[in-house]
């Protein structure tokens, strides 16, 4: 069975920093965004690690760990959105308190998403793919970014649509701020290693490659439990995004989702769109991606609004989601199914 938390108007917003936090310098970041939430009904609370950063972390993991439990049994916070992803969030895992989870929210992407994957795997309790709280800074949200609050609306037994975006963002420029963050300046096109129109369904999954990879064999990674006892043996439709791998170190870490089982009854992937897809010797993201449908004998769908190209639509691991993809757009509709 799969729980859903529910966003209500006025909801407060809790953002802590499980992974890394925002150093002096860019303190202006937070306190935009809580301005910017704020003016739209929300209150925002931050937590101390948002403000601090050191060797590669916001604070020692345990630290890190004891704020985010505080925040997740605070009755007077509704949602937790951390500042940003970061590198080691997979210290603070064996510290949390995994035992009854109160039917929240949690908002990120990034290393982030191991976060979400694990609270997902190990209680169903469902979690939210999309993005950080930096980036709801914008005077406005474009149409893809501004669904976050519809879909989290959503009550359970209810569906959502999402559609994708007119245009992504191809490069950050920090010199040049956008009234909505981002620069969204090329045309996206959903793509299939079929060529041809593709239609997807199954329980929604994922996360960026990168960190979730390395829960596998571990309490916090057990896939195959959490299908036979929280889905009913549906079939999982993964979402995978790419940070930093080159396409060999990616490879290697989907070969090893697979041989761990990850990818057993699985109705398809779907790749969002990545700068580091860099080619080792002529092997491209598109070999693999061929590679992948032929072996798993499952549609493949890349370049899609997920991860650190942006903007991202926002999915809930949890979900029974479809999908079709035709002429390089795409929709999305999930269903908040027990």
């Amino acid at each position: 069975m799969i729980r859903y938390p529910l966003m209500s108007e006025g909801a407060v917003i809790g953002t802590t920093a499980p992974s890394s936090g925002v150093e002096e310098s860019m303190h202006n970041l937070i306190r935009e965004a809580s301005k910017r939430l704020e003016s739209a009904g929300f209150q925002v609370v931050a937590g101390d690690s948002v403000w601090t950063q050191e060797k590669a972390k916001s604070a020692p993991a345990k630290v890190r760990a004891a704020e985010f439990n505080r925040m997740l049994r605070d009755d007077a916070i509704d949602l937790i959105v951390p500042p940003w992803g970061g590198e080691l969030l997979i210290e603070i895992l064996e510290f949390l308190d995994f035992e009854q989870l109160p039917e929240k929210w949690i908002l990120g992407y990034s290393d982030i998403s191991l976060l979400l994957l694990a609270i997902m795997l190990k209680t169903g309790l469902a979690t939210a793919h999309g993005t950080n709280l930096v980036d709801l800074r914008g005077e406005y949200f474009d149409e893809t970014s501004a669904m976050w609050r519809t879909v989290m609306s959503t009550k359970t037994g209810s569906s959502v649509l999402q559609h994708s975006s007119a245009k992504f963002q191809k490069d950050w420029k920090h010199d040049a701020p956008s009234p909505c963050v981002y620069h969204l300046t090329e045309p996206t096109e959903w793509k299939t290693v079929s060529g041809g129109k593709v239609s997807l369904k199954g329980r929604l999954l994922g996360g960026c490659i990168d960190v979730i990879r390395h829960v596998i064999g571990t309490p916090f990674g057990d896939v195959r439990s959490f299908q036979q006892e929280q889905i009913g043996g549906e079939p999982i439709l993964w979402y995978l995004e790419n940070c930093e791998l080159n396409m060999a170190d990616q490879r290697r870490s989907l070969m090893q989702m697979k041989l761990a089982g990850w990818f057993d009854h699985c109705s398809g992937l779907m790749f969002g769109r990545s700068p580091a897809n860099r080619p080792v010797e002529g092997y491209t993201a598109e070999d693999m991606y061929r590679e992948l449908a032929e072996e798993l004998q499952v549609p493949v769908v890349y370049d899609i609004d997920c991860g650190h190209v942006p903007p991202q639509i926002t999915l809930i691991n949890g979900t029974y989601a479809e999908v079709e993809v035709e002429s390089g757009q795409g929709s999305i509709t999930q269903y908040f199914r027990p």
